[in-house]
């Protein structure tokens, strides 16, 4: 029987060479996991997460939320010692992970080839704004960026000749970090039947790409080129945010079944044999009339009141929620989606839980993100470096002190 305590990733070794979000994002599911991700940061300032928003002797709410259950070292690339020592970790790691610009782990002489000769079965995942290979390899990583070129912006916002809109949240940075996590876990089940380690390559621009199923595919079968469309589907309607007397409701009646349970609930059955609105293809051919209509309609009732009634009649339905609500609903707390982390220097943060559950494994939040340094003698060791050899890194300027250094201001 599997004990629910163990982890998934148990065992496995993992070197996060990382800054601001898509690869802190990767190691951060890997360690929820149990992998055992070890987060080397460039001395003296680290990652440039730890100085955005509010920061508290060192501890930062948002580089919390990206870098808990890691453990923390600090090397100074800069000198021979620090970089000889980050090779010597990545010679021993199962998994080295790294979103730095195209040739920088190669000025670093820790490159996939480099490393692969001296590791075979060393899984390398490099996550960049464009991927490694294509015209745009050396372009730099920026979520803004990525979402504009994915087609994501375009197809974002109030509608056509309103101004260009991003996705609130950072989707591209975000989704990167979750594809190169899969492609590390499908890495080591390869590995598993091999021996051999693998080079995986995955980038922003392609996270961004991976969030336009059903715009590319109608372009791709009608050449038509999808624009923004506020809340509603390309394909199907009603299906979109309606305006209440007091705030927005979601309703997703967009198949035959549900649109005619919705009808009755609302209390127009008509529209059901309004000839333009009877079928899917009528309601998208006249979707203007049909926003306009039901406006007209849900505008007569609260928000709580018109959940309650299709809640009740079985249409699927929501309020839109800003983060402050979301946190607080029962479900997001039943589902462990916020946790508390606890902070290096005292106190705690709230961060996102992790995504998946489990039925015989364990994603507890055993630690929160460390500070500079935090675990560099300990882990070090762990690697085989000598008392005497740490020392001499330390006096070098090679690598942070084990107690662990505050952000730089």
């Amino acid at each position: 029987m599997t004990d629910k305590n163990e982890t998934l990733l148990d065992g496995l070794k993992v070197v996060e060479l990382s800054h601001i979000m898509a690869a802190p994002t990767c190691g951060q599911l890997l360690a929820d996991m149990g992998a055992d991700v070890i987060k080397v940061e460039r001395l003296p300032a680290g990652d440039d997460t730890r100085r955005f928003g509010k920061s508290v002797d060192g501890d930062s709410a948002a580089y919390a939320m990206m870098n808990r259950n890691k453990r923390g070292v600090g090397l100074n690339l800069k000198t021979d010692s620090g970089r000889a020592a980050l090779r010597r970790m990545i010679e021993q790691a199962d998994v080295f992970i790294e979103n730095y610009r195209l040739g920088a782990m190669e000025h670093y002489g820790i490159g996939w080839d480099a490393m692969h000769k001296a590791n075979p079965k060393l899984i390398y995942c490099s996550i960049s704004g464009f991927g490694r290979t294509g015209p745009y390899a050396e372009r730099g990583g920026f979520d803004l960026i990525t979402q504009a070129m994915s087609g994501i912006m375009s197809i974002t916002g109030e509608g056509p000749g309103r101004p260009p809109v991003k996705v609130g949240a950072p989707i591209t940075d975000i989704t990167a970090g979750m594809l190169a996590a899969l492609g590390i876990c499908g890495a080591v089940v390869q590995r598993s039947r091999t021996g051999e380690g693998q080079y995986v390559d995955t980038s922003l621009y392609e996270a961004g790409i991976a969030h336009t199923f059903w715009q590319t595919a109608i372009h791709g079968a009608t050449g038509e080129v999808p624009q923004a469309m506020g809340s509603a589907h390309p394909l199907s309607a009603p299906y979109q945010a309606f305006k209440t007397s007091d705030t927005w409701v979601i309703v997703g009646a967009a198949n035959q079944n549900t649109w005619l349970k919705f009808v009755d609930a609302i209390e127009a059955p008509e529209l059901a044999d309004d000839p333009r609105f009877a079928q899917p293809i009528d309601r998208m051919d006249n979707l203007d009339a049909l926003v306009e209509t039901l406006n007209a309609i849900l505008s007569q009732r609260t928000t709580a009141e018109w959940l309650e009634v299709l809640e009740g009649a079985g249409v699927p339905a929501g309020p839109v929620y800003d983060i402050a609500e979301m946190v607080n609903d029962p479900h997001t707390k039943a589902r462990g989606m916020i946790a508390q982390v606890p902070a290096a220097t005292g106190g705690e943060f709230a961060a996102i839980g992790h995504p998946v559950k489990y039925s015989a494994a364990s994603t507890e939040i055993k630690r929160g993100a460390p500070l500079i340094g935090q675990h560099s003698r300990e882990v070090l060791a762990e690697f085989g470096f000598s008392p005497e050899e740490i020392d001499s890194l330390q006096a070098d300027g090679a690598i942070g002190a084990d107690e662990g250094f505050a952000a730089a201001d």
